[in-house]
């Protein structure tokens, strides 16, 4: 049974765009439009109104989104009856994660689990740790490895794995704007050093606070999807950014990079998986999500 159409369709129904919906998929924006295409023709309706600008559900849509979503959970609930009868888990769960994380965690992570349930297939994706959230919120994605939020939606339940501090780093052959006495910062130290800082996120909101409280908006030289890029960017001597001390850690260009001993220091933040609650009890993911201590 292919219950893509109905997965692409509350994916479009989600990002209400057509680039992020089938970044979400991993399709080409040709076949998620071919899909819907497709599947309103099944129908004989509109599900969507799209002009180049704007994608809105239609009323029939907004009806058989509450269809779709219903029957893929059913579909979910019969799996996991059958597996259950069968003592054996079969299928596929999704995770998402930096690359850091990739080879930080999933070994501790999956070896076990895979040798428990050599059926269940891993997909694994990797990319900007701040895009986690929305992929398991928009049910692209299983379950992630990412930082807790300052504010964890309710929908979500997070298992924490480990706790990691954020850092101020520098290139190590150094610069002539770097300031002078990090330990006491200035406005006037740190007002024209270019920094290197995520796109978005938590370490983002973490180093906006801390501008803020130095009472300066900061020069950004780049802007970066990615803590292994701003890693990479501070050792070419761009500037000075900032990174979870794990990342720094499993770099191969940390010998390039220094840490600054900035105060006041960044706040730790945990990182570990990410599920919406309503799926913890689905079969496969509570057979990955139990194993880990609460």
């Amino acid at each position: 049974m292919d219950y893509r159409p109905l997965t692409h369709f509350l994916a479009l129904a989600e990002q209400l765009h057509f680039g992020r919906a089938s970044d979400a998929c991993h399709i080409s924006p040709s076949t998620l439009s071919r899909s819907i295409r497709q599947l309103e023709e099944s129908l004989g309706v509109t599900l969507f109104e799209r002009d180049n600008r704007h994608v809105a559900l239609t009323r029939q849509g907004q009806r058989f989104h509450t269809y779709a979503r219903e029957t893929l959970e059913q579909w979910q609930s019969v799996q996991r009856t059958l597996m259950e009868e069968t003592r054996e888990l079969v299928g596929e769960i999704s995770i998402y994660c930096s690359v850091t994380a990739s080879y930080s965690f999933l070994y501790q992570l999956l070896s076990e689990f895979r040798q428990r349930h050599p059926r269940i297939e891993i997909k694994l994706h990797t990319g900007d740790p701040a895009d986690a959230i929305a992929r398991v919120q928009s049910e692209s994605e299983d379950i992630a490895i990412t930082a807790r939020p300052r504010s964890l939606p309710d929908s979500l339940a997070f298992k924490p794995l480990t706790t990691s501090p954020l850092v101020f780093i520098a290139p190590r052959d150094g610069g002539e704007w770097l300031p002078r006495t990090p330990q006491t910062p200035t406005p006037s130290q740190w007002r024209d050093v270019p920094m290197i800082l995520s796109e978005a996120g938590l370490s983002r909101d973490h180093a906006d606070t801390w501008f803020r409280a130095l009472g300066i908006s900061p020069t950004i030289y780049a802007q970066v999807a990615g803590n292994e890029a701003i890693v990479s960017m501070v050792g070419l001597g761009f500037g000075v950014g900032i990174v979870p001390r794990i990342v720094l850690d499993n770099s191969p260009l940390n010998d390039r990079v220094s840490v600054l001993p900035v105060k006041p220091e960044l706040p730790h933040y945990d990182v570990g998986l990410c599920v919406l609650k309503r799926r913890v009890k689905s079969a496969l993911i509570e057979a990955l999500w139990s194993q880990l201590p609460s």
